[in-house]
């Protein structure tokens, strides 16, 4: 549960554009243990709920479901956006995709070394 609660509370975050410290400040809480609230290593969230809620306007119960939460209205820069209902399964997705574009990265950057190093194999001979 802890960490169904805690993954939900990172996806209100991201999407609200907060940090954790920000979140943490609202709690009254150091980031730390907030950190380790997202992750589900706490179950600590159930004293902080009502304020969690309210911040991400959303029902307490809400965050308790195991399968996704329906969020009202999320503003960012003065715009309100409905956003429906989120899924666990798309932060997952951005996991993913954000592992695959480190995976790319070092890649590349393997490739150029590897051709800078035969670059430098020619020009020495």
């Amino acid at each position: 549960m802890n960490a169904i609660v805690g993954n939900k509370i990172k996806v209100l975050r991201k999407q609200k554009g907060l940090s954790q410290e920000e979140v943490a400040d609202h709690l009254h809480i150091s980031q730390s243990t907030y950190a380790r609230i997202e992750n589900g290593e706490r179950g600590s969230w159930a004293n902080y709920i009502v304020p969690i809620s309210n911040l991400f306007g959303v029902q307490p119960e809400e965050l308790l479901k195991q399968d996704n939460i329906h969020i009202e209205t999320i503003e960012t820069n003065g715009a309100v956006y409905n956003m429906g209902t989120v899924n666990q399964l798309s932060e997952k997705l951005i996991t993913q995709y954000e592992e695959r574009l480190k995976e790319k990265d070092k890649l590349i950057a393997l490739l150029e070394k590897t051709i800078q190093d035969l670059k430098s194999s020619f020009t020495d001979k």
